[in-house]
């Protein structure tokens, strides 16, 4: 096979030809759940990629074309405002799809601009690994934690950008980004993938995001 269209911390992906790509893990990894999710979504019109096949550690999909949303902030094309406000369209928008089970909504669990493909048919999210049922409230925490990590340790273009989209993101939900944070940060802390640096930096992310919820609050009462 050709070296990799694409590649991730877990994965890496294959151009099979101009509609198809191929997903492929390192490890073992069952692709079942991450296809049911997105064929839940799908079903229900979120936009994802189509799946025409899950099997073992593969998952063969639609070949999506746009910049992702954190290469168009990156360039110019899209604003960290604009960013943000399209991350929390989509958390609202994936909340309100009907239940798949009494354990809550689903959630996708790594909502990010780099998981947001700017497909010509509008934004379509990518990379369904971690989606799980759960508290809506979850699903923001996670991705309100990942800005904040990163506006602290990325280089200096994607520091910036994550700082500047935090504020943004957080006024624009209509959850609670920081009421499940803690939760996210245990989440995150067993993480085998993340270095001490990162670890060490946690408490001080999730601190940040409640500041950001305590000036929205400020905000709305001004």
């Amino acid at each position: 096979m050709t070296a990799p269209l694409a590649a991730g911390r877990d994965a890496d992906v294959f151009a099979l030809d101009d509609h198809r790509v191929l997903r492929r893990y390192r490890n073992p990894q069952d692709t079942a759940p991450e296809a049911a999710a997105m064929a839940h979504a799908a079903e229900h019109g979120f936009p994802v990629p189509g799946v025409y096949r899950a099997e073992g550690g593969e998952l063969e999909m639609e070949r999506l074309y746009g910049p992702t949303m954190l290469d168009a902030c990156l360039d110019g094309r899209m604003t960290p405002e604009g960013a943000a406000r399209t991350l929390a369209e989509l958390h609202e928008r994936l909340h309100a799809l009907p239940p798949r089970s009494g354990e809550g909504r689903l959630l996708h669990m790594d909502l990010h601009p780099g998981n947001v493909v700017l497909a010509p048919q509008g934004p379509v999210v990518i990379d369904w690994t971690n989606a799980r049922d759960g508290d809506p409230d979850l699903d923001l925490a996670v991705t309100a934690l990942l800005l904040a990590l990163i506006g602290q340790s990325g280089p200096p273009p994607l520091a910036a950008l994550a700082g500047a989209c935090l504020p943004h993101y957080v006024g624009h939900v209509t959850g609670d980004p920081a009421r499940l944070v803690d939760e996210v940060v245990a989440l995150r802390g067993a993480d085998p993938n993340l270095g001490a640096g990162e670890l060490s930096l946690l408490p001080r992310a999730a601190d940040l995001v409640r500041r950001a919820v305590d000036a929205r609050a400020k905000d709305a009462r001004a």
